[in-house]
């Protein structure tokens, strides 16, 4: 980490931009981030981050965008993807902070060390500020992984004062002026520069220099009113009129100073180094220098007080019209005009919940006046959806309760305020809206009946034409049979959803339904269904225009059940594909989806130590969302550490998650409860622990009776692999071949082989048995010792994936 740390007017900023057209030039890749205050909010901040290291190194940080806008996405969870993908660059890069001290709040903060603590070492992060940063600051030191510029550091020494002034002034000044300004600025560039500007075409310099003695503060107010002073009245009123405009482009400064020199004013200002900064290579946005922006202000408001609103209010509509609705709201809230803004906000709702802004949402909803958002009822709508969607469920039933009683025309002790609407299509839309909303909320406070009900009346309160609230709480439902172990029931009103959102052409809604039945199918054993599932979706992705938007997720669906089938070259294309469109083309869940179905393959192909660095990171990666946990990451790496001996670590899991044999069995946690069965027969592998045995042959009976009733065809042919394994090691072969070829009636025909073949060579020497005793299909059974056992297990399902393990090759 560099840390360049000074007063304002240092130059700080302009030291690092110096370096890096010089000694680093033409060999780093270069990120920089200018900030302002309203960057403090640790969504907003690490957006622009990683929007800031993608436009720098091209996809790096693209899949983790859509994570950022949910409150229940922890920062560190979307830094370890950020840190991953910097890890593979094979160029050292450079991301720049500039005026990191505007968003130095201590959520960013924790963030940020967390980034420091997993730098790639050929990353360097550079923070410009004008305060020291709440980072371990004394631990870099030690570890000599700092370095520091300070004020001392950047302050002009006596020979490069007499080299500036001597370039911006001219040969006017004599030593002893020389050295007066240098003692009294005690080299601070900004002062430097505000008094050769003031000094530019004075006769009387060595009176100015005498007379210029201050702190900084008045120095900076007495030097900057010097310069204003000296400029035409356009060129003043043009600085004030615009200072209150974060960013400045000429058909933005027209409008709001009634000219039409916008652009020509911009770029004289810049030819003479006005205290503009340019944003971009064109000319087309700059800004002006904080401190220059700061005290322009304040003039403004001293001289100008009444017209500063109409200010904004001309810059507001600007942006309006430009179809820019941060700023253009951000502008109206400024001019006092809270009913314009709120108008604003009410018509920037679909938009920005579109683009996952809900915390823009939220924060200029509370900035409104709650009198003005307790009569629009579209506005406040849309704030109980913001607000969910962040994850901040207390309150929303009664702000529910408000918006209804402001439809029925009645507020809490009378009649309701006239309603304020501005999006009438909107209006139709908030019946079924608010049910559904409540539905989403039963979810939340685990309530099966409450989701059904709600989702119900919001189907029957829904307008004619409002597909999304219907395929949303048909999803709902879905989720609610999901999680309670209905899979038919959930299957259908999922496939509703599915119909209902493609109607509405939220492509990208389908396709993550379109995982939610795969799921449900993969529990039910029905891989073929499951496979027709994503190629149908994968299909839809293709159809969109400019965008495959879901695509990668689908792969991923492809991948797994090719590897099922134990097809190897398949699940790795598919997977290559997916990594091909690129994580900023997948959904949420994309990132964690892929590192699950790659830690398969690479512990399939022996790479443990890979398979368990992908299942971290997937932990990482992976997101709280609606849908029920039926594979939790956790279990499937305790799985993986049971198949090479590591029962510590997952003895230790199984007592952090309170499972145990005598548990009521739940459907949600079945993946679990099989996982610990793997860790008794692993404790009995390990020993020959009898006790491990005996207690894991009734609890698998239990398992494999609610699996059967429950529908749940996928899970029972690996609990009747498991019971087989269990009866062998109890010297009962003829139970064991009994329950395996009770597991293979329903898996063969649905393509299973990696539920077989990842057991190793238990399962292929009872395999090879079964064969020589019950032919299936009619084909005659290997004479011992032939090769036919292999070629018959080719035909049972694929022969790649069982021949090895037949042979003992595992």
């Amino acid at each position: 980490m560099t840390l360049v740390s000074a007063p304002a007017g240092f130059g700080k900023t302009t030291v690092v931009a110096e370096w890096l057209q010089g000694a680093a030039a033409g060999r780093r890749i270069v990120a920089w981030l200018s900030l302002d205050a309203r960057d403090s909010h640790p969504a907003s901040f690490w957006t622009y981050v990683v929007t800031a290291l993608q436009r720098a190194a091209s996809g790096v940080g693209a899949g983790v965008l859509p994570l950022l806008q949910s409150a229940r996405t922890p920062i560190e969870t979307v830094l370890v993807t950020v840190v991953n993908e910097l890890g593979a660059l094979t160029n050292p890069l450079d991301l720049i902070l500039d005026d990191c001290h505007l968003a130095d709040t201590p959520d960013v903060q924790a963030g940020m060390t967390f980034l420091l603590e997993h730098l790639p070492p050929q990353v360097c992060l550079v923070i410009c500020t004008r305060a020291d940063p709440a980072l371990p600051l004394a631990r870099l030191r030690a570890c000599g992984e700092l370095v520091e510029l300070r004020a001392a550091d950047l302050r002009f020494t006596p020979d490069e004062v007499a080299a500036y002034l001597d370039e911006a002034v001219g040969p006017n000044l004599i030593a002893a002026d020389i050295e007066a300004l240098e003692q009294r600025t005690e080299g601070w560039i900004a002062a430097l520069r505000l008094a050769a500007l003031s000094l530019q075409g004075r006769e009387d310099v060595s009176d100015f220099v005498a007379g210029f003695a201050g702190d900084d503060r008045y120095v900076v107010d007495y030097l900057v009113e010097e310069v204003l002073g000296r400029q035409s009245g356009d060129v003043r009123g043009f600085l004030l009129q615009t200072s209150v405009l974060g960013r400045l482009h000429g058909p933005l400064c027209d409008a709001v100073t009634g000219r039409r020199d916008g652009r020509a004013m911009l770029d004289a200002l810049d030819r003479a180094n006005l205290f503009v900064v340019r944003l971009d290579d064109r000319r087309h946005w700059y800004r002006y220098h904080h401190l220059f922006a700061d005290v322009l202000r304040t003039h403004l408001a001293d001289e100008r007080s009444s017209g500063v609103a109409s200010l904004h209010r001309r810059a507001s509509q600007w942006y309006a019209d430009a179809g820019e609705p941060v700023p253009a709201v951000s502008h109206a809230l400024e001019s006092g005009e809270v009913d314009r803004a709120a108008d604003l906000v009410e018509r920037a709702i679909p938009v920005l919940q579109g683009d996952r802004q809900e915390a823009t949402i939220c924060g200029w909803v509370k900035d409104l006046p709650d009198g003005i958002v307790r009569v629009r009822p579209v506005l406040a709508l849309g704030l109980v959806g913001a607000l969910m969607t962040r994850g901040e469920f207390e309150g929303v039933e009664d702000r529910l309760l408000e918006i209804e009683r402001l439809l029925a025309g009645r507020g809490r002790e009378g009649p309701a305020a006239e309603v304020v609407v501005v999006d009438r299509g909107a209006l139709a839309r908030l019946p079924g809206a608010i049910e559904m909303y409540r539905s989403a909320l039963a979810l939340v406070q685990g309530d099966p009946s409450a989701i059904v009900t709600h989702a119900d009346r919001a189907i029957d309160r829904a307008a004619a034409d409002d597909q999304v609230v219907r395929g949303a709480v048909s999803a709902l439902s879905g989720l609610a049979g999901w999680g309670g172990g209905d899979l038919d029931a959930a299957h259908a009103a999922y496939s509703a959803a599915v119909e209902g959102l493609r109607r509405a052409g939220y492509v990208a809604d389908v396709l993550g339904c379109s995982i939610a039945l795969a799921g449900i199918r993969i529990t039910q054993g029905r891989l073929a269904d499951v496979q027709r599932t994503y190629e149908w979706a994968l299909r839809l992705a293709s159809e969109e225009p400019g965008t495959l938007r879901g695509a990668p997720d689908m792969h991923v669906g492809l991948s797994q059940i090719a590897w099922e089938g134990g097809d190897s070259a398949a699940a790795t294309r598919h997977l290559r594909r997916a990594r091909e469109l690129g994580e900023s083309a997948g959904l949420a869940q994309h990132p964690y989806r892929w590192r699950v179905a790659k830690a398969c393959i690479l512990h399939g192909e022996g790479d443990r130590a890979g398979a368990l660095d992908l299942l971290e990171e997937a932990e990482h990666v992976h997101l709280t969302d609606f849908s029920p946990s039926v594979r939790p990451v956790p279990a499937t790496r305790v799985r993986l550490q049971v198949t090479h001996g590591s029962l510590g670590e997952a003895l230790d899991w199984a007592r952090r998650q309170g499972l145990t044999t005598d548990d009521e069995l739940s459907y949600v946690r079945e993946y679990e409860y099989i996982t610990l069965v793997r860790i008794l027969l692993g404790a009995h592998a390990a020993d020959g622990s009898g006790s491990a045995l005996s207690a894991a042959a009734p609890f698998l009976q239990r398992l494999l009776e609610a699996a059967e009733s429950g529908g749940r065809t996928g899970s029972a042919i690996e609990i009747l692999v498991l019971q087989a394994l269990a009866h062998n090691a109890h010297g009962d072969a003829p139970t064991a071949l009994a329950g395996l070829e009770r597991a293979l009636m329903p898996a063969e025909p649905q393509g299973h082989v990696r539920v077989f073949a990842d057991e190793g060579p238990p399962i292929a020497a009872l395999l090879r048995t079964l064969v020589g005793q019950r032919p299936p299909l009619g084909i005659p059974a290997p004479a011992p010792g032939c090769g036919h056992t292999d070629r018959w297990l080719h035909r049972r399902g694929n022969g790649s994936a069982l021949r090895g393990h037949a042979a003992g090759a595992r």
